[in-house]
């Protein structure tokens, strides 16, 4: 029987629950049924929370958080129905996405039902308040608002006038949506997960990653800058990015940073890549750096490893880097690093 998408997204997001609440567990920041723990803790914060009193019984809060570079990826879930209001405190974008039950968002004069199929988009130029219901959890992804600033003055090649505002909502079954929540479940596999942190060049892809999807496929005050901007490009720019490239591949790469160095806006940049090599910046990044693991997997002494030669060139999740290395040479790493031995 073919499952119908409310009953595929449902058990979905069952999963989601399940791997953040075994994840997260390990960065628990407050586990409470104490209304005035609750208040205290979140009015620290700069939160305002109120729960009615015919709730309290209700209440149980679980709030968990992991701190990712620049980014915070969270858990959290209250039990009772809560209300949280809170201004533009920290200059930071968040993306809101429930996974049990609904929470109301109120973010500036927009009022959003957000639910396991449509998620909220929070932008410090606004205030917020969300209400929730019994039982409801979410997670939530903290952007920091000086790399995205920072990511799209490179894409424009330009000041920004105004502050960004991203569209308050996204649909979570398609576009760009759909493919961020499904970073931020690899995201929970990948860097969560694991008993080390992940290491800076993985860290800062995945932030470039998620701003890029962000600011290239979600709807905010200058898509139409962004989609109009062109400018004539000459390959020797792109060589002078392949050029840098290639001298820090040791070392995070960011788009602002090959941006500056290209001369172009980042949107020409994107195109020429694209027109001259199939891909985009980022990915001839990676790929670039596959090769490197190749040469090195040839010439590797007999007690070398796989995980640690990878590890050499920024790939620190062995099944996405043993993917994508097959996919690239038509063999596993570990067949290359056996021929060489």
């Amino acid at each position: 029987m073919v499952r119908s998408k409310t009953a595929e997204g449902t058990a979905r997001s069952a999963a989601v629950e399940t791997a953040a609440g075994g994840v997260f567990q390990r960065r628990r920041l407050l586990r409470s049924r104490d209304a005035e723990e609750v208040g205290a803790h979140l009015s620290a914060l700069r939160y305002q929370f109120e729960l009615a009193p015919r709730d309290a019984r209700q209440l149980d809060v679980c709030i968990n958080a992991a701190i990712l570079g620049n980014m915070v990826f969270g858990y959290d879930r209250f039990g009772a129905p809560v209300t949280i209001q809170t201004g533009p405190t920290y200059g930071d974008y968040t993306i809101l996405l429930p996974i049990r039950e609904h929470v109301e968002l109120v973010t500036g004069k927009h009022s959003i039902v957000c639910g396991p199929h449509l998620a909220g988009v929070l932008s410090p130029t606004r205030d917020h308040l969300f209400r929730t219901q019994a039982g409801s959890a979410k997670l939530h992804l903290r952007l920091s608002g000086t790399a995205l600033t920072r990511y799209l003055t490179a894409l424009l090649g330009a000041p920004l006038k105004a502050p960004p505002e991203l569209a308050p909502k996204m649909s979570l079954t398609d576009g760009c949506g759909r493919r961020l929540a499904g970073y931020l479940r690899l995201a929970l596999a990948d860097f969560l997960e694991s008993g080390s942190p992940p290491c800076p060049i993985t860290v800062s892809a995945f932030e470039e990653f998620i701003i890029s999807e962000l600011l290239l496929s979600h709807p905010h005050n200058y898509t139409e800058a962004v989609v109009r901007l062109e400018r004539p490009i000459v390959p020797r720019d792109v060589r002078r990015v392949i050029e840098y490239m290639k001298a820090h591949l040791r070392s995070p790469v960011t788009l602002s940073e090959i941006v500056q160095v290209s001369g172009l806006p980042g949107r020409t940049l994107f195109k020429h890549f694209k027109d001259s090599l199939g891909v985009s910046p980022m990915r001839y990044l990676r790929e670039i750096r596959l090769d490197e693991v190749g040469k090195a997997l040839v010439r590797a002494e007999r007690e070398e490893g796989v995980t640690a030669i990878a590890a050499q060139w920024g790939f620190d999740h062995m099944g996405r880097f043993s993917s994508d290395y097959r996919k690239r040479y038509g063999e596993r790493p570990s067949e290359t690093l056996r021929k060489a031995s």
